[in-house]
């Protein structure tokens, strides 16, 4: 041990002497060689500064070996609707996905001829394949021969695609990125990669595509003949094309097949065969289909792009809508109907019709927001989204936030008004609104007065309450447009978009709650990492609930007895509310319905407004889209069979619908009505005095979900013969 330490040392001593030279210090030995010295150190950091340059992958980090794993080549995403169901793509790629047990041998064999022989034998860098290209390029002075592997290509069209051009830098990374990818995939899973992420020509990637667009057909149908075309084309897409350089394409498919039997792939015969059979490119192109696609995801791209720009940079992306599938296309189809309706209903009124008509329908969930339909126009243009960005005026759709200010104000729905021709001083000008024909009936009930869309009604209300309170409660629902203050407002002559109007109707069907429109849940990579999400927001409570659902009882007398009774008309039966609205021109013509589940609306007219047709109403023509949307498209949840019921503390009376007051014992008509405590009507009618038999009582449906039937009302008439047998 002594010994061996003796060496040590002996060594030591001898190598600090030959640093020293004849006895030079250490100090002045590397004062004399510090050149050198420091070349070498550079060149050790430099050594270690590449290493880690390329093991990250030129500081940009490599992708993680579980990213490697889970790759699949980019199809254009998957957009989902509420359901998890399949509605489309983000982006149009044109590539199909394939197992390699789905490819057939052959096809498979002409791609490892052509491309990459040894694939199966070297670790990814195939240096026999090196030195041949290496000495060819030097005889050729230039690059004339690569030495890309199958795995190489790969990492260069997976990894590497937003680095373009030829570079020292870009291949260094492609050969670490090989090296990781041979490390994490076996090599039937880098094949497989390849042949789904090979660029073939004409936009196709992947062999799945290039053999629908080349050849009508899928992968697995093709001939030898034909996978070897395929296996032809990776050289030169463009240039080797059958479609545009036939016989340049065919010579190069015959060295593929040739090649195919030199590597013991096919036969002396096999290969003639092969050789000998013609080709027969397909006529037409090939593209995904995308005529059924719902219209809605155009607005889903859109927002897409608008948070994530690069979405589809890493790979695939799944995004999770709050779309409903059925109801979106039942709603694309009531609107191309409707504006043929709306179309024809111009032309038979003697209009000359250069552009179609065009619609928007926006339906949501009034209790969360979430979008359930989104129509923009008719399915044969795309781009302008009207749900979202037409401002346009809504008529007496704009009423409800009348009646919600006079409600808020301590009117109820037995108040009356003068439904009689007003006049308004403007300066000095005189406004003289006029009902729709010029019919006028008198004194009403402001519920009355809704229901029949009076209105000159709707102006003295409106009056009495101030423009600045309508405008109020407006905002407290959601309308964010433009709201001037004159009187004419409160008959609609605002410009709002067809998705805000609906928003803020979402407020009455709620029970006063103010809601967010939403449209996108969440988007989700490849591996199930969410990259963006989107709770439901909170609702901001923004109108007394007791109002909210007094005003909702008034809209569904719109829909039971008043202007959208064409609703009930086309079979839709349960709860119901909902306004209708038509500009003074004819110009614009809405409906906006809801349920406890769904509030929707519906709004056409011509992209350069122009009067539809003499008598064009929002009842005519805009509340049929909406019967029809309904009865397609969705199904109320058990839960809303009842309809909306009354707030706690709420007060309900008998009353005379025609008067306001309690229903006296003679009142043909009588409607349950809920109160605020202390606004309920105390005076009974006394208005009719001899029994007045109605051969059909109208019995609105009550909120609460106790709609008298048949036998009810068999009840109510044995009581009234029997007052008459007994009255003295």
């Amino acid at each position: 041990m002594s010994r061996l330490s003796l060496r040590l040392s002996e060594r030591r001593a001898l190598f600090r002497q030959r640093l020293r030279g004849d006895g030079e210090p250490a100090r002045a030995w590397m004062r004399r060689h510090w050149r050198a010295l420091s070349a070498l150190g550079v060149v050790c950091v430099s050594l270690v500064l590449f290493d880690v340059w390329l093991a990250t992958c030129a500081f940009s980090g490599c992708p993680a070996r579980s990213e490697i794993r889970a790759f699949r080549p980019g199809e254009g995403g998957r957009i989902l609707d509420q359901n998890d169901r399949y509605l489309g793509r983000i982006a149009i790629v044109r590539r199909v996905n394939v197992p390699l047990t789905d490819i057939p041998t052959f096809v498979r064999e002409a791609f490892l001829a052509t491309e990459d022989r040894r694939f199966y034998e070297h670790n990814g860098l195939d240096w026999r394949g090196f030195f041949r290209a290496a000495v060819a390029n030097v005889r050729g002075g230039g690059v004339r021969e690569g030495f890309s592997t199958i795995t190489m290509q790969v990492a260069r069209n997976s990894f590497l695609v937003n680095q373009r051009g030829r570079s020292l830098r870009r291949k260094l990374i492609e050969l670490r990125l090989t090296q990781l990818i041979e490390s994490e995939l076996t090599k039937d899973q880098i094949l497989e990669l390849y042949l789904n992420v090979i660029y073939l020509g004409n936009g196709m990637n992947g062999v799945e595509a290039a053999s629908r667009d080349l050849f009508g057909k899928r992968v697995g149908q093709l001939s030898v003949s034909e996978g070897a075309l395929l296996a032809a084309l990776p050289k030169g897409p463009s240039a080797y094309t059958p479609r545009d350089h036939y016989e340049r394409g065919l010579k190069r498919r015959d060295l593929v097949i040739s090649l195919m039997r030199e590597t013991g792939y096919l036969t002396t015969e096999q290969a003639a065969r092969a050789t000998s059979t013609p080709l027969r490119i397909a006529e037409n192109e090939w593209r995904p289909d995308t005529r059924d696609e719902p219209l809605a995801l155009d607005a889903v791209r859109v927002f897409i792009d608008s948070i994530l720009p690069d979405a589809l940079q890493d790979g695939d992306v799944t995004v999770y809508t709050t779309l409903d599938l059925a109801a979106q296309r039942a709603a694309e189809r009531a609107v191309l109907r409707g504006t043929t309706a709306v179309t024809r209903e111009t032309q038979y009124a003697g209009g000359r019709v250069r552009d179609a008509a065009q619609g928007a329908l926006v339906a949501l969930d009034p209790r969360t927001g979430d979008i359930r339909a989104l129509v923009g126009g008719r399915r044969s243009t795309r781009g302008f989204n009207r749900a979202f960005a037409a401002k346009r005026q809504p008529g007496s759709a704009f009423k409800p936030f009348v009646y919600a200010a006079a409600l808020r104000s301590g009117m109820t729905p037995a108040t009356l008004v003068d439904d009689e021709p007003v006049e308004i001083a403007q300066g000095r000008k005189i406004w003289r609104p006029a009902n729709y024909d010029d019919s006028y009936i008198g004194t009403i009930t402001i519920a009355k007065a809704l229901a029949v869309s009076s209105n000159a009604a709707a102006v003295r209300v409106s009056q009495t309450v101030g423009i600045a309170n309508v405008i109020d409660a407006a905002r407290r629902s959601g309308i964010t447009s433009a709201l001037p203050n004159f009187p004419a407002m409160a008959l609609g002559a605002v410009e709002v978009t067809p998705l805000e109007l609906v928003a803020a109707y979402a407020t009455f069907a709620n029970g006063g709650l103010r809601v967010h429109p939403r449209l996108v849940r969440r988007i989700e990579a490849a591996d199930g990492t969410v990259l963006w999400s989107a709770e439901i927001a909170p609702p901001d409570t923004m109108m007394d609930p007791r109002d909210a659902f007094q005003l909702t009882s008034m809209l569904r007398g719109v829909v039971d007895n008043g202007t959208a009774r064409v609703v009930r008309d086309m079979g839709v039966k349960g709860p119901v509310a909902g306004k209708t609205g038509t500009t003074n021109n004819a110009a614009d013509v809405w409906f906006v319905g809801y349920t406890p589940s769904l509030v929707a609306g519906v709004w056409f007219g011509y992209d350069t407004p122009r009067a539809i047709a003499p008598h064009a109403s929002g009842g005519k023509l805009a509340a049929p889209t909406w019967a029809e949307f309904y009865l397609n498209g969705w199904r109320e949840p058990a839960s809303s069979a009842n309809g909306w019921r009354p707030p706690n503390g709420m007060t309900m009376r008998v009353i005379d619908p025609t008067t306001g007051l309690l229903a006296g014992e003679f009142c043909p008509v009588r409607q349950r009505q809920w109160f605020k405590p202390g606004t309920e009507p105390t005076e009974v009618c006394n208005a009719h005095y001899e029994e007045e038999v109605q051969e059909d009582p109208v019995w609105p449906d009550t909120l609460d979900g106790r709609i008298p039937e048949p036998v009810q009302k068999g009840v109510e008439g044995i009581g009234k013969v029997l007052r008459r047998i007994f009255r003295f």
